[in-house]
């Protein structure tokens, strides 16, 4: 992993600056370099919350622009985050004022830096410089859960590395983990947990994809094989932010979601039997429409990637086996923030394709 290695570097607390004086360094600013060289620090302002100045480099150590930033609260229940660099290569995010802990990667094209592990107190700025090394073959990503084989709950501090990777990542308070900056190709993974028996397995990581890892560790001495199931995810499903709503509906109980594998598992005949049969939508509301007097709850809008086909004869235009993923939202439940735009007050079905 040389010349791989993740840079970052914390300070403390900075003094606080009046707001009349932010704002007429920003204008001077603006002024003199343009409204596109503040895209990374228009943000910089979080008032008493702490905050994340991330600075994203290539493997000579240059700022990248429009590299995208992922973050996620490893200590509380938060929407991931995951958004570009300015035109200095920098972002600056604001941290939820009950978080103590965050996960934070950079991406540019398909290579990806190894993840930062940031602690921080009340009031706290931390500056991270996240690397993302030139490889012929990009690397991969390991995200998953680890659980307890037999009763199914999960298991936190799970130490999960890979074989050549200086230090172990910790499973969160609900199991999950990520691993950046994998090697493609074979890898030996590595789970322990005090109490559990030792999980060395081989997963073979896809160059510049994402692969899912489910972990399910038995109790030592119980005599029994531990489980491991992978899945590699969908670029497109993973550039349209289809398995991060995915993560965060699962742990609120928000939406439905169906994979490819549940597809290619079930074999459903058409669109209609696999949204009456496959999920927790009323069978009559497939032949809906919308009107000045229909309930909410009783109309349903369907989207083809991002086109509105609701009017439209669904096992027509797409069979279940060019579908990639699906998502299903019942009225009159809060859609995610990058779904507002499908907004339409009834019961959402998004349907992606491969």
């Amino acid at each position: 992993m040389e010349g791989h290695r993740t840079e970052y570097v914390t300070r403390g607390a900075r003094p606080p600056v009046s707001t009349a004086a932010t704002v007429a360094a920003l204008a001077a600013l603006q002024f003199a370099f343009g409204a596109g060289a503040l895209a990374g620090q228009e943000e910089r302002s979080c008032g008493n919350r702490g905050s994340l100045e991330v600075t994203v480099l290539d493997e000579t150590g240059t700022a990248v622009r429009g590299a995208t930033v992922s973050v996620r609260w490893t200590d509380v229940v938060r929407r991931p985050v995951r958004r570009s660099t300015g035109a200095d290569g920098r972002l600056v995010i604001c941290v939820p004022r009950d978080a103590r802990k965050a996960t934070v990667w950079g991406q540019v094209g398909s290579g990806s830096s190894e993840q930062a592990v940031v602690a921080f107190g009340p009031g706290e700025t931390r500056e991270i410089a996240l690397r993302v090394p030139a490889q012929t073959t990009s690397p991969g990503r390991l995200m998953g859960r680890v659980f307890d084989a037999q009763t199914k709950d999960a298991i936190r501090t799970a130490a999960v590395t890979v074989a050549g990777r200086p230090a172990a990542v910790e499973s969160d308070r609900w199991g999950r983990f990520i691993l950046t900056g994998v090697p493609a190709g074979p890898n030996q993974l590595q789970v322990r947990r005090l109490g559990y028996a030792l999980l060395s397995h081989t997963i073979n990581v896809k160059s510049g994809l994402a692969t899912e890892v489910e972990i399910g560790l038995v109790p030592d001495p119980v005599e029994m094989e531990p489980l491991v199931a992978t899945t590699t995810w969908s670029p497109r499903l993973e550039a349209k932010g289809f398995y991060e709503r995915r993560y965060w509906g699962e742990m609120l109980g928000i939406g439905e979601f169906i994979t490819q594998d549940y597809l290619e598992r079930w074999q459903p005949y058409h669109i209609s039997q696999l949204l009456s049969n496959h999920t927790r939508l009323r069978p009559r509301l497939l032949s809906a429409r919308r009107g000045p007097r229909v309930r909410a709850a009783d109309c349903l809008t369907i989207y083809l990637d991002s086109m509105n086909v609701s009017n439209l004869p669904i096992n027509t235009i797409v069979v279940p086996s060019e579908v990639a993923g699906v998502e299903v939202y019942r009225a009159p439940v809060s859609l995610p923030t990058g779904l507002m735009r499908f907004h339409s007050g009834c019961n959402l079905v998004l349907i992606w394709t491969k």
